[in-house]
């Protein structure tokens, strides 16, 4: 088998929570190999996601792991099979690998939570509005590669627009729709996008205004949890001056969690959020 150079987010993460299962079995690598009858070297390419796994030999691995939680093995089993033409891959070698990460983190996710406190959540941005992030970059980016980010950002919005019907509760500060990205005619048509897309069945803003109190996650520009079919496999993006973070680790998703709960509560209620949007907008 052929190593993969450059794994995905999938392929990471689901060797990640194969890594913890040894862990947590208290067993090594090694030995985890000679159980399963293959080289030592398996195991860790498997476990950094550079080599796929069958379904059987997955199962394998959670019996000699002494795994016991049926939901984890399943979705761990769901994710064994190649995946082939997604539609993201188009644009593999011409965006960052990071923009590819979070299409395939959303689109495997089965609710998205958001938290934005200095930009509108790029699965609702119009094409103007993306444009105009984009062209803000210094040194500035080439026309071509800003016609590219701005493609691949509406693509990905047909997770949750379109024929797309993945939840999603965004919670954005009122200083995010404050901001007249490429002006007054765009920042106004942009938040009547948002307003609209709020009365989707599957779609939830909750603003956070000037007047409120401080809350967790403040410091944050951009917070992505995704939800998978079994919560040991969620996953968080934070965007970083360096590129994309993504966090896995247990502890660190229950914070997550934890706090996103608490964000949350300090929002106005979603009939509040869509009023106060559109005032905004009627302001401009």
């Amino acid at each position: 088998m052929a190593p993969r150079h450059a794994p995905t987010i999938r392929q990471r993460r689901f060797g990640a929570e194969l890594r913890r299962l040894r862990k947590a079995a208290d067993m090594t690598a090694p030995t985890a190999a000679s159980l399963l009858g293959t080289d030592r070297t398996v195991i860790s390419n498997i476990e950094a996601g550079r080599f796929g796994i069958s379904e059987e030999r997955l199962r394998r691995l959670a019996s000699i792991y002494e795994c016991d939680d049926a939901g984890l093995i399943e979705a761990l089993a769901s994710m064994t099979g190649g995946r082939k033409g997604v539609w993201w891959e188009e644009y593999r070698g011409k965006i960052p690998t990071g923009f590819l990460d979070v299409s395939e983190l959303e689109q495997d996710a089965i609710r998205l939570r958001t938290v934005q406190t200095t930009h509108l959540p790029g699965l609702f941005q119009t094409e103007d509005h993306s444009r105009a992030i984009f062209e803000l970059f210094t040194p500035p980016l080439p026309r071509l590669e800003v016609e590219l980010r701005v493609a691949h950002r509406l693509a990905r919005q047909g997770v949750v627009t379109g024929d797309g019907t993945t939840p999603y509760v965004g919670v954005i500060h009122e200083a995010a729709l404050r901001m007249q990205l490429g002006g007054r005619a765009v920042a106004q048509a942009q938040l009547n996008h948002l307003a609209e897309s709020s009365e989707r069945a599957n779609v939830t803003f909750l603003v956070i205004p000037f007047a409120a109190e401080g809350f967790p996650l403040m410091g944050d520009s951009s917070v992505l949890y995704a939800e998978a079919t079994n919560q040991h496999l969620d996953t968080v993006h934070m965007d970083s001056p360096t590129g994309a973070v993504f966090i896995d680790a247990p502890t660190q998703l229950a914070h997550f969690r934890t706090r996103l709960d608490l964000v949350e509560k300090k929002a106005l209620t979603p009939k509040a959020s869509r009023d106060f949007i559109r005032a905004i907008a009627r302001e401009l």
